[in-house]
C-alpha cells in the first residue's frame, strides 16, 4: 500500500474506531487494515492505536498523526477535486444542510455560481436552525456554527466570524450608545437562545488584559436567528450576534455595531460530514466553495 493509502487506512481507523468499519469503508480485508497499521507503528517506533471499552483510540502520538495526516489527505482530494471538476463537473444529487439565515444571506444568493459550474448536478439543500442525524436523513454535507460536539460526525472549520454588539440606530438614539459592556444591564437584549448555535444570556468582552463577564436583559428571547434579525430590526433591543448574521443590515447601515474597542469570542462555521462512509467529492467540493464565498467580505458579493 502507498504512503497515502496507508495515511487513508489509519485515518478511517481512528474515525470508526474498529478495523473492521474501516475495511468495510475503504473495501478491502481485515488483515490489510491490520497489516498496515503495524507497519506504521513499525515504521515509527511508537504505539498509535489503543484498544479502550469505546474501541481503538488514538494514543497522543496516534492523534498527532491523525490529524496531520487528515490534512495530508483532504489536500491531496481537493486537488484531485480540481482537476476532475474542471473538466467534466459532478453529476447525480448532492444533498446539503444548513442553517436558515447563513444559507439565505451567504449560501443561496450564490449557488448559481456552483450550479453553473457543475450543469448536471442536481443539488438538495435542507433549511433547518436544528442539527438532525446526517446519516439517518441522508445527508452528505451539513453546515452549521458553533462548536461541533458530535462523535459521529467529522468536522472542517470552514470560517470564523466576529460576534458583534448590535442594533438599529434608531434603538441606541432613544436608549444610549453603550460606552462599556457593563452598560449593556441598562438596555433590553434580545437574546438568541441556541447555545449550540454561538447564543446564550451570558458573555465575556476582552479588551487588551481585561475581561469583563456581563449577562444579558430583556424580554424577548428567541430560538431562531431569523426572529432574532426580525425582532433587532424591528427596534425591539440590541443582539449580540455574529457578524454573518447582520451583514446586509451593517453594510447599509441599518443596524450598527456598538462597542468597537471591545473583542467578543469569535464564531465558527463548520462542515461536518457523516462519519461511517467516504466523503463524496462533491460534497467536499461544494465546502470549498462556500469556504471561498464566507472568506470574501460581504460587500464585495454579487448574486449569482
Amino acid at each position: 500500500m502507498d504512503r497515502l493509502g496507508t495515511m487513508e487506512t489509519f485515518v478511517r481507523v481512528v474515525e470508526t474506531k474498529s478495523f473492521s468499519a474501516a475495511a468495510r469503508d475503504l473495501k478491502i480485508g481485515q488483515p490489510a487494515v491490520s497489516k498496515s497499521i503495524a507497519h506504521l507503528e513499525e515504521r515509527f517506533g511508537v504505539r498509535l492505536l489503543m484498544r479502550s471499552t469505546r474501541g481503538l483510540t488514538p494514543t497522543e502520538a496516534g492523534q498527532d498523526f491523525y490529524e496531520r495526516a487528515r490534512k495530508i489527505i483532504d489536500e491531496a482530494r481537493d486537488a484531485d477535486i480540481a482537476i476532475s471538476s474542471a473538466a467534466a463537473g459532478f453529476t447525480g444529487r448532492l444533498r446539503a444542510s444548513a442553517g436558515v439565515t447563513i444559507s439565505r444571506l451567504h449560501i443561496v444568493p450564490r449557488l448559481p455560481v456552483f450550479l453553473d459550474q457543475h450543469p448536471n448536478l442536481v443539488l438538495d439543500l435542507v433549511l433547518s436552525d436544528s442539527t438532525g442525524d446526517l446519516i439517518q436523513e441522508g445527508v452528505d454535507i451539513s453546515f452549521r456554527t458553533g462548536v461541533p460536539n458530535d462523535s459521529s460526525v467529522i468536522a472542517r472549520k470552514v470560517a470564523t466570524s466576529r460576534r458583534l454588539v448590535v442594533g438599529t440606530p434608531a434603538f441606541f438614539e432613544q436608549s444610549g450608545v453603550p460606552k462599556a459592556p457593563s452598560d449593556l444591564a441598562q438596555l433590553s437584549a434580545v437574546i438568541y437562545t441556541m447555545e449550540r448555535a454561538g447564543g446564550g444570556d451570558t458573555y465575556t468582552f476582552r479588551q487588551g488584559a481585561s475581561d469583563i463577564s456581563v449577562t444579558l436583559s430583556g424580554r424577548l428571547r428567541v430560538s431562531a436567528a431569523e426572529g432574532v434579525r426580525a425582532a433587532v430590526l424591528s427596534g425591539l433591543g440590541y443582539a449580540i450576534a455574529s457578524e454573518w448574521m447582520f451583514a446586509p443590515e451593517l453594510a447599509s447601515g441599518a443596524v450598527r455595531a456598538v462597542l468597537p474597542d471591545w473583542n467578543l469570542p469569535s464564531l465558527d462555521c463548520w462542515a461536518l460530514f457523516p462519519t461511517g462512509r467516504m466523503v463524496t467529492a462533491k460534497a467536499r467540493a461544494f465546502a470549498n466553495f462556500v469556504e471561498a464565498e464566507l472568506a470574501r467580505p460581504y460587500s464585495t458579493r454579487e448574486p449569482g
